[in-house]
């Protein structure tokens, strides 16, 4: 949905991540998830997702329960290099979801231990007029950022090159496929085309992890009404 400062590198998700229906894109991404294969700032936008969100929790905790029966159904073989491989297993964190709780915040533990503050101490910068952002950065060949939207704000139609997750904060916005609010996380890809609107009544205030550029679209007049924010 947003603009990254910077084109990143890599690839969000292995190919046919994406299918046809939303429902179908978040459960693709929740496996990733179990599985251990996002990168470090999408496994975050999860981890954020499910402090805030009982909705896929079940899907989650049931992915991790069938994954551990197929592990017991795994027929021994024996462990080269033995010493080698324990030291890292003891070193790694396995994905634990995070409780789900109120925070005194807008941001939940996982997001906030990741930058290091909360949505009152971020430095701003403004992009376009009612629009402003934070690059948090480039990992794992995604990039990373934080985004405020004036109430009722357009952002500019534009497609995508690679992936984008956006997770929603505070308030909400809506494009072509629907609206999200706290808690609830949008994808697209290069199939998606779409002009996402803040709602009137609060800013929106959300968490962006994506792949590659993204490029505006629409007609001439549309486009450049969205970009001066009229």
């Amino acid at each position: 949905m947003l603009m990254p400062s910077k084109a990143s590198r890599g690839h969000l998700f292995e190919s046919g991540f994406m299918t046809n229906e939303m429902n179908g894109r978040i459960e693709a991404l929740m496996a990733r998830y179990v599985a251990g294969t996002l990168p470090e700032p999408a496994r975050i936008l999860v981890d954020t997702h499910l402090a805030l969100k009982d909705t896929n929790r079940d899907l989650v905790q049931g992915l991790e329960a069938m994954a551990g029966d197929d592990l017991e159904k795994t027929e021994i073989a024996a462990v080269t290099k033995r010493d080698e491989r324990l030291e890292r297993i003891f070193v790694s964190s396995a994905p634990k979801i995070a409780p789900r709780t109120e925070s005194t915040g807008i941001f939940p533990a996982p997001l906030k231990d990741f930058v290091g503050f909360d949505a009152d101490q971020v430095p701003w910068r403004t992009k376009l007029p009612g629009f402003r952002e934070f690059d948090i950065g480039e990992f794992d060949g995604c990039h990373a950022s934080l985004f405020w939207i004036r109430p009722g704000r357009k952002i500019p139609a534009h497609d995508h090159e690679g992936m984008e997750l956006t997770l929603v904060l505070h308030g909400a916005f809506s494009d072509v496929f629907g609206r999200y609010g706290r808690g609830e996380i949008a994808v697209a890809d290069e199939t998606v085309d779409h002009r996402p609107i803040a709602e009137n009544e609060t800013p929106c205030i959300g968490f962006a992890v994506t792949e590659g550029s993204l490029r505006l679209s629409g007609p001439v007049h549309q486009r450049l009404g969205d970009i001066l924010g009229l």
